[in-house]
């Protein structure tokens, strides 16, 4: 199964083994909660989707890699107690707590987060002193005497012998007492990730046109030659940073996220063309609604290679605004919950700059207690950053000039809010604007019901900020061409029908 399947597999399984009866009890005993195993190629996923369950299930996460873990880490200490047996006095050996035990109870008391994921990567690499304990654990939950906490589902991943030399094959007797989940590595699935974490619009589009570039494994007679979904994450961060600094990005920054060759070299000759294109067809002209006929007549020349890089270039530029105005309305969401609150504290208190504080700290701990947990969403850690931001400017505005009562304090935060909700609505209609200028160029450069239009409201629909946007404000052009799609694609497959139908003479 691809990556997203085994998330809802694993997701499933998890509120499966939280069920509780009516007495409190798990449905599914501990004992029987079998730890899931999830085997497939490094680099595709495994760890990302752990983070995401979290995020969207509101549990805890404890992830710990297996393969710097020796037997003392794992188990815990030995050390010496005496105790009484039949009227005699024995030494006996017992262990302290399991660091990864531990760390599951360093996350309860810290963050009050009483069900989670304990994440297990690399299991099937411990070494070989560590191995008999691994066996113990898949069964009992337990790391010496010490058991994961009750509500702390077992997750673990490991991956298959050919490409890693350290994987100990399981036996039967191990594989009997796990879940296991076999990943394979899926672009389309991928992608959907890519849209939600901001993946650069060059590498989305180069992998749109070479599919089986995104994951490949080979050995050469120079080693292993290697590009994965981690690679192609890490370097579309890498390149983000290095277009805002100003740097070069050259086929040796490539070479060293993607250890193939000839994708890597593949992949920084597009990059510069889709540099090019993005000059050439002047993308803000377009996102503008000021294309000129040049524009429009070159598109409508293309090949088809080039009309894929530019309708990524123009998603790219019309998302980016989209997305903002996302953060934007989350934020304005954020903020009123705090207009509520210090509008009461302000008229029972009367000390607005410490009503300010109250939140800002509430923010702050909520994030804290997020990243500890890791269940927080990079756009939700965003939101609550703005959100403190602009409720220490009020704060500071308050201590320049202090309001004289309740009233004027109000006065002066909703002002502020209002004003950022202005800025808003022109955000929506800038957006709005855009995503129909977008829409009216294909029209105007590409056949009316063709591919390009096809793969623009695709794009648009697998995009979550795209149709929350689109569902929200609306976009006539967007559901008049998904209906067209729709019925279009209904009509070819209707005509296939009736010409597998042998009517005879």
């Amino acid at each position: 199964m691809n990556i997203k399947q085994a998330k809802d597999d694993i997701k499933n399984a998890v509120s499966a083994y939280l069920t509780k009866d009516k007495f409190g009890n798990f449905v599914i005993p501990i004992e029987k909660q079998r730890p899931i195993f999830l085997m497939g190629a490094p680099g595709i996923g495994k760890t990302a989707i752990m983070e995401q369950i979290a995020e969207e299930t509101k549990i805890g996460l404890v992830s710990y890699s297996m393969t710097h873990h020796t037997r003392q880490s794992a188990l815990g200490l030995p050390f010496i107690v005496k105790k009484n047996y039949g009227g005699e006095e024995y030494s006996v050996s017992e262990y302290t707590m399991s660091e990864i035990i531990a760390s599951v109870y360093d996350m309860i008391e810290f963050t009050g987060v009483t069900e989670g994921i304990l994440f297990l990567d690399e299991i099937n690499c411990v070494s070989e002193t560590l191995a008999p304990a691994m066996l113990q654990f898949l069964q009992y939950k337990t790391f010496g005497r010490h058991r994961v906490p009750d509500g702390w589902i077992v997750v673990t991943a490991g991956n298959p012998p050919e490409y890693n030399n350290s994987v100990r094959e399981f036996d039967i007797v191990t594989w009997d007492r796990l879940k296991r989940i076999d990943v394979e590595a899926d672009y389309d699935t991928w992608k959907e990730y890519a849209y939600s974490k901001g993946v650069h619009a060059a590498i989305v589009t180069y992998l749109d046109i070479r599919k089986d570039d995104f994951y490949k494994i080979e050995t050469t007679v120079d080693g292993k030659s290697f590009a994965t979904a981690r690679g192609w994450s890490d370097l579309s961060e890498m390149i983000k940073l290095y277009e805002q600094k100003g740097f070069a990005v050259n086929e040796q920054l490539v070479g060293q996220y993607l250890q193939n060759k000839k994708i890597a070299k593949g992949f920084a000759i597009y990059y510069d063309l889709f540099n090019k294109y993005k000059s050439d067809y002047q993308v803000d002209k377009i996102l503008g609604g000021k294309a000129d006929a040049e524009i429009v007549d070159r598109a409508k020349n293309a090949k088809f290679d080039e009309r894929l890089s530019l309708i990524g270039l123009m998603l790219d530029g019309l998302v980016g605004g989209i997305r903002d105005t996302y953060l934007s309305e989350n934020e304005l969401t954020e903020l009123m919950g705090c207009l509520k609150t210090a509008k009461f504290d302000f008229t029972v208190d009367k000390n607005f700059e410490d009503s300010l504080t109250r939140q800002i700290e509430a923010k702050q701990k909520e994030i804290a207690v997020g990243r500890k947990a890791s269940n927080m969403s990079g756009d939700r850690e965003y939101v609550l950053h703005a959100t403190i931001e602009t409720l220490s400017e009020e704060r500071a505005a308050f201590a320049a000039k202090p309001p004289k009562d309740a009233a004027e304090a109000f006065k002066t935060v909703k002002a502020d809010f209002d004003k950022r909700k202005k800025a808003l609505e022109k955000d929506v209609t800038k957006s709005s604007g855009m995503l129909s200028n977008v829409f009216k160029f294909c029209e105007d450069a590409f056949e009316n019901n063709g591919q390009e239009l096809l793969i623009l409201v695709t794009e648009l629909t697998i995009n979550p900020y795209a149709t929350h946007f689109i569902s929200r404000y609306g976009c006539k052009e967007y559901f008049e061409h998904n209906k067209e799609m729709l019925f279009f694609e209904r009509k070819k497959e209707i005509i296939s029908e009736i010409e597998e139908l042998d009517l005879g003479d």
